[in-house]
């Protein structure tokens, strides 16, 4: 069930005029923080103002730490950085490595391979290192976890230094220092770095000097990692990130930003101004496609070389591997959803969990994003290889993916990560015993519905350049802070034009005599489940666009859906279809609510006989039959039915009418017969 409910955050407007006036900030801006939960001027003066960055000391055994690693930089002893393979382990990797060899150390790093190794430390590579002469080991962005490799390193007399940002499990590795502020014993407020975020705590406890200076000096790598793992922007990290994007573009404008970065951004086509966002979309998806598609060591010598024929080089060489990754997770993301819609266990429980042979580790995290974001639910991704599998998992707001692989722990090899993503090896002969634990551990919580939360309703009359001018205050953007999503409810379509090779849509709304053209990317005319006269509330991000000289506002649209209909209604609906699809015991009203009768079912057949099947949708078919909201899960049934018996085909994603039309009886229907 991918049907979002929409949801508009609630505002005291006497609140909001009182910040504005007693903070200095725009009306506009307030309204959006109190509705955000900024309900007090200390809570909005700390998020747009804060310079504070806490004392890297107060991180749990940071002093041990400190006090190890300097002591090999003195002795002369190898150390070796243990990083990952994605955008946070590469750029914590490149700046924990960038800040030892300016101080002088006997520094190299270790980057496992993705395919071959997997995440975090492995017996294997701590032997190789052994032979290298490594005598401390730091890890980076990984290491929590890692209890059974470190006790390896230590009968080998290998020292090891743990920064991490994964949760911690209730046994700490054995190492000199574990640093790791989701360690159980960490007392301190704000927790959320990324392992970039770590690392540099790290750095800063090392130099003791003015943690702005040390902000010039990596800031622009800082932000980049950081915003990749999509940690939350609030707290510390909005201000480092904010500092870090205010280095980049000051170098960006200069000309001295980093020969690496300077190169990939203009692989990327980034604007001349970096944003968090261009950060997001443009620059991180190529740092990780360096490790999901080859070696990460790609990566790491982009960001710290000096040459500018080699950056060049490198990054051609990512941005090719980011095609490539494209291509790969397109092919993986279309064979996985058509499993899904041809095992309908699967589809409807309330987690799906989808395995195929040899798919590649390194995007099958990024397709169970797309998965998640289609069917609204908890999606796992599993690649088997042999008798060993692994998955990559995303969730949604409310059901967290590392407690349900810790309920599942018994029968895992291994597990990690955060609540909307993890990671996890399973042996290959688990997976089915798997997907049925995790499900039933999902059957204990209340049922999680997905939520599309807009800012505020916006009057289209007010929609101008300086409106968008003054959000600028909440940037940087990105979870937790996201861009605003505004609401342009009861609005008329009275235009509809293809544009970019009828790869887009350029609609033209109206209200109130106020007319706005919007545009809906990646939408084909034909998929469009709308027509002119149709009144759709939009949900819209509004964004800044230059062309030929002339700077208008520009109004994307992330959701859309019909005004008259009740999210309430429809939610309820679709939810007592999915509970007879899974399986679900229910209850004689429940049952009849879902049973069409013969009437229902004539005229639904009518409308897709008259209209040559229907390609938008239950939910619009049911509009357009006149039907109330709670007899869509009846609609779905009776298609099923339909589907069932072989009077119409179901093919990607259109209902359709077969050559030669069958006369059938329904009740010869064994899914009418289980309502019965």
């Amino acid at each position: 069930m991918n049907r979002k409910k929409w949801i508009v955050n609630k505002c005291d407007k006497d609140l909001a005029a009182d910040i504005a006036e007693n903070c200095g900030v725009d009306p506009f801006v307030a309204y959006l923080l109190v509705a955000r939960g900024f309900t007090d001027e200390f809570l909005v003066e700390s998020f747009l103002y804060d310079t504070d960055i806490c004392d890297p000391f107060t991180l749990p055994d940071m002093e041990k730490a400190c006090e190890r690693i300097k002591s090999a930089i003195d002795e002369g002893e190898k150390i070796t950085i243990f990083g990952d393979y994605d955008a946070d382990g590469v750029t914590s990797t490149a700046l924990l490595y960038s800040y030892l060899s300016g101080a002088g150390a006997n520094v190299d790093y270790y980057i496992p391979d993705r395919a071959g190794e997997g995440y975090g430390m492995n017996v294997s590579a701590i032997e190789a290192l052994k032979e290298r002469g490594t005598k401390l080991i730091i890890t980076v962005d990984n290491g929590i976890s890692a209890i059974e490799e470190i006790e390896k390193a230590k009968e080998l007399n290998i020292d090891v230094v743990v920064t991490d940002h994964h949760q911690a499990g209730d046994v700490l590795p054995d190492a000199v220092a574990v640093v790791d502020p989701h360690r159980k014993d960490c007392e301190m407020d704000f927790r959320e770095w990324a392992g970039v975020g770590v690392a540099f705590k790290l750095v800063s406890a090392l130099a003791d000097c003015d943690v702005y200076d040390l902000l010039e000096a990596y800031g622009d790598i800082l932000a980049i990692g950081t915003i990749a793992d999509i940690v939350a922007l609030k707290g510390e990290n909005r201000i480092l990130v904010r500092a870090g994007l205010a280095v980049l573009n000051d170098a960006l404008q200069s000309g001295t930003l980093r020969k690496g970065l300077k190169a990939l951004i203009d692989e990327s086509g980034a604007t001349k101004n970096m944003t968090s966002m261009n950060a997001a979309f443009r620059i991180a998806p190529r740092i990780n496609a360096a490790g999901r598609m080859g070696s990460a060591e790609r990566a790491i010598k982009l960001l710290l070389t000096d040459d500018s024929d080699e950056a060049s080089l490198l990054a051609s060489e990512i941005s090719a591997a980011n095609s490539e990754r494209q291509s790969t997770e397109s092919g993986i993301t279309e064979f996985a959803e058509s499993y899904i819609e041809s095992h309908p266990e699967i589809k409807f429980s309330k987690v799906i969990v989808v395995d195929g042979e040899n798919w590649h580790q390194g995007v099958i995290g990024i397709v169970a994003s797309r998965l998640c974001e289609k069917y609204g639910k908890p999606c796992i991704v599993i690649s088997k290889s042999g008798d060993v599998a692994k998955g990559s998992g995303r969730s949604i707001d409310g059901f967290s993916l590392y407690d349900a692989l810790s309920f599942c722990k018994d029968i895992l090899v291994q597990f990690g990560g955060h609540k909307l993503a993890a990671g996890m090896t399973v042996e290959t002969d688990k997976i089915d015993e798997f997907r049925k634990k995790i499900n039933e551990y999902a059957e204990t919580l209340e049922e999680i519905l997905p939520v599309l939360k807009l800012d505020c309703k916006l009057n289209p009359a007010s929609i101008n350049l300086e409106m968008l001018s003054v959000l600028n205050i909440l940037e940087p953007f990105g979870a937790e802070n996201p861009q605003p999503l505004f609401g342009l409810f009861n609005m008329k379509i009275t235009g509809i034009q293809p544009v970019g090779s009828n790869k887009h849509i350029r609609l033209t709304v109206n209200k109130n005599g106020v007319s706005l053209p919007v545009m809906l990317f990646s939408v084909a005319p034909e998929d469009f489940p709308f027509t002119t006269s149709d009144t759709v509330d939009l949900a819209v991000r509004l964004t800044q666009n230059e062309y030929m000289g002339e700077v208008k506002v520009s109004i994307q649209v992330k959701d859309i859906k019909l005004s008259e209909v009740d999210d309430d209604e429809v939610q309820k609906s679709l939810s007592l279809y999915e509970s007879f699809r899974r399986g679900d015991t229910l209850s004689p009203e429940q049952k009849q609510k879902l049973l069409p009768d013969r009437d229902f079912c004539g005229s639904v057949y009518k409308y897709l006989r008259a209209n040559n099947g229907f390609s938008s949708g239950e939910e619009i078919l049911c509009y357009r039959l006149g039907f109330k909201e709670e007899k869509l899960s009846a609609l779905k049934i009776a298609l099923d039915m339909f589907i069932e018996l072989g009077v119409i085909n179901y093919e990607n994603g259109k209902y359709l009418l077969p050559t030669e039309s069958k006369k059938v009886e329904l009740t010869e229907s064994g899914i009418y017969k289980s309502l019965l």
